[in-house]
């Protein structure tokens, strides 16, 4: 299928990012994220969106419930530019993700957004402290101060004496663990969380949820978080339910 896309008024993606606005404040107008209708097919017969409209603001917590199946995964995918839309519009920070190019949503990417995968996806050739300080190098870190952020984030998350281990060492919820210490250790502004607690038990993942919430307040930070636990829906002020029909509020 041609990408429906709009492209920038030239016709060509960006192949550049911006230098980022300062961003909103909590309780600002201005949102975070907006999405603007969203369409995305997976063939001819299948269409797994059909017209998303949403805005989320810094210092918002929203969890989005649904059946399995239905595209909330890919939904998260789009956010962060890993999937491309057949029509409609992503904005992030006043940043057309869109119309990014794959190298500029990359940045955009390592810049502002921490993607907690519902399959980990750690690197297996690199350790543990690695793994995590990725955001932190592609974001222009010096090695020589990435690693110790990185270091003391897996500490956070009960990790800290296993930065030199390789992830084949590690249990799921342990690897789990790992992934939430990548995706907030650079400080994000955007907070992709995709069943952030699937993988462990009540009593640590109330642990990593507090720990979300702490980095959400901390850096003013929002928060989308996919999960079919009411322990971690618990933490979001707004709970969105996707539908076949769209998004609806639940209440």
């Amino acid at each position: 299928m041609p990408d429906a896309v709009a492209p920038p008024a030239d016709g060509r993606r960006s192949d550049t990012l911006p230098d980022a606005p300062a961003g909103p404040p909590p309780g600002a107008d201005a949102p975070m994220l907006e999405l603007a209708g969203l369409h995305k097919r997976f063939g001819p017969e299948r269409e797994v969106l059909a017209g998303i409209d949403m805005r989320l603001h810094a210092g918002e917590r929203v969890a989005l419930l649904g059946e399995s199946g239905v595209g909330k995964s890919t939904l998260l995918n789009l956010i962060a530019g890993l999937e491309r839309p057949d029509s409609g519009e992503i904005r992030l920070a006043g940043q057309p993700v869109h119309a990014l190019s794959e190298d500029a949503a990359a940045v955009l990417r390592a810049r502002e957004i921490g993607f907690v995968f519902q399959a980990f996806h750690l690197l297996a050739h690199l350790r543990l402290w690695q793994n995590v300080a990725i955001p932190l190098l592609l974001a222009g870190v010096p090695a020589a101060e990435a690693r110790p952020r990185a270091e003391a984030m897996l500490a956070r998350v009960g990790l800290g004496d296993r930065s030199l281990s390789m992830p084949r060492e590690l249990s799921g919820g342990e690897q789990q663990r790992v992934a939430l210490a990548r995706a907030l250790v650079h400080g994000p502004r955007l907070i992709l969380a995709d069943e952030p607690t699937g993988n462990l038990d009540p009593r640590t993942g109330g642990a990593a949820l507090a720990l979300i919430d702490e980095q959400v307040r901390a850096h003013g930070a929002a928060l989308l978080m996919v999960t079919h636990s009411l322990q971690a829906a618990a933490i979001a002020e707004r709970r969105l339910r996707l539908t076949p029909a769209g998004l609806e509020t639940e209440t």
